[in-house]
């Protein structure tokens, strides 16, 4: 299966057109299979939190916190939701003609494109400078949390740190999507000028034969990714021992007890209104 496709330019040269929609496919397939397959492995999965008997004692030792505890402000949802909304029309409107459904796709697609990427530029700012910028990212720090996740799920009792504001696999999500997401992002705002907007002048000759096919080759290899991310990101957010998460970003905040529940008090403090004492990166 040829992954990526070449053709000529005006002066016969060879270059990069686009990627093979095979992957398209492929990738939805792999979404699809994951989550099968995590389907089945949690109905073996020891699945564990904090026993209610601890969780009972950290109760009376935070007793001074109110029953709901902020997890994410009106921004970060705002964010959250607009992002969904874009990414969605993206991916409908790039995969469905493909899939043999016509329909007018051009205009929908890039208008979502530009709405996308401005919410990612407001995150970025939000997030720098409002936020705690470094708690949402994977790194070396994360070693013990990782060894100690992966021994609790193969049955075994071991101490080990329970998550900050961000369980593990939420950072590693975020880590995924970032990448995606810019490259989509990136590459479909120097597309914007080879159609006709109304926002800049259409000039398709502004960049290289060469330089189209590799920026086609990014748009579509994130494009392809992104397909899988989302199912992965559905599938998480609708399981029944996360609906809790994702509740959180709708109503904006969790109660006490799921706070103690899951999450390591000195990793993500939290001050007697609810809210962090520090400030905390807040993502899906």
């Amino acid at each position: 299966m040829d992954l990526l496709r070449w053709g000529r330019s005006p002066w016969g040269e060879w270059v990069l057109t686009h990627v093979s929609w095979s992957l398209f496919w492929a990738s939805l397939f792999a979404g699809v299979l994951f989550f099968v397959a995590h389907a089945s492995y949690m109905l073996f999965s020891a699945h564990r939190k904090r026993p209610s008997s601890e969780t009972d004692a950290l109760e009376a030792q935070y007793k001074n916190l109110p029953e709901k505890i902020e997890r994410h402000g009106l921004a970060a949802r705002l964010f959250h939701w607009i992002m969904a909304a874009a990414m969605f029309v993206l991916l409908f409107t790039a995969f469905l003609p493909i899939a043999g459904v016509k329909f007018p796709w051009v205009q929908w697609h890039w208008m979502a494109g530009i709405v996308l990427a401005a919410s990612i530029l407001f995150h970025i700012v939000h997030a720098t400078f409002f936020l705690d910028f470094w708690s949402i990212w994977v790194g070396p720090r994360d070693i013990p949390e990782l060894k100690a996740e992966l021994l609790r799920e193969f049955g075994h009792d071991v101490p080990g740190p329970k998550d900050g504001k961000y369980p593990l696999g939420n950072r590693l999500y975020h880590t995924a999507i970032v990448f995606a997401g810019l490259g989509a992002s990136i590459t479909g705002i120097l597309m914007i000028p080879r159609i006709r907007t109304g926002l800049v002048t259409r000039n398709p000759y502004y960049l290289a034969d060469a330089t189209w096919g590799i920026t086609y080759v990014v748009h579509g290899l994130a494009g392809v990714g992104l397909v899988g991310l989302v199912i992965a990101h559905v599938y998480f957010a609708i399981r029944p021992e996360k609906w809790w998460i994702t509740k959180s970003m709708i109503l904006g905040y969790i109660t006490r007890r799921q706070y103690l529940e899951h999450h390591e008090p000195s990793r993500w403090p939290v001050d007697a209104k609810g809210s962090g004492a520090a400030k905390h990166a807040d993502q899906a």
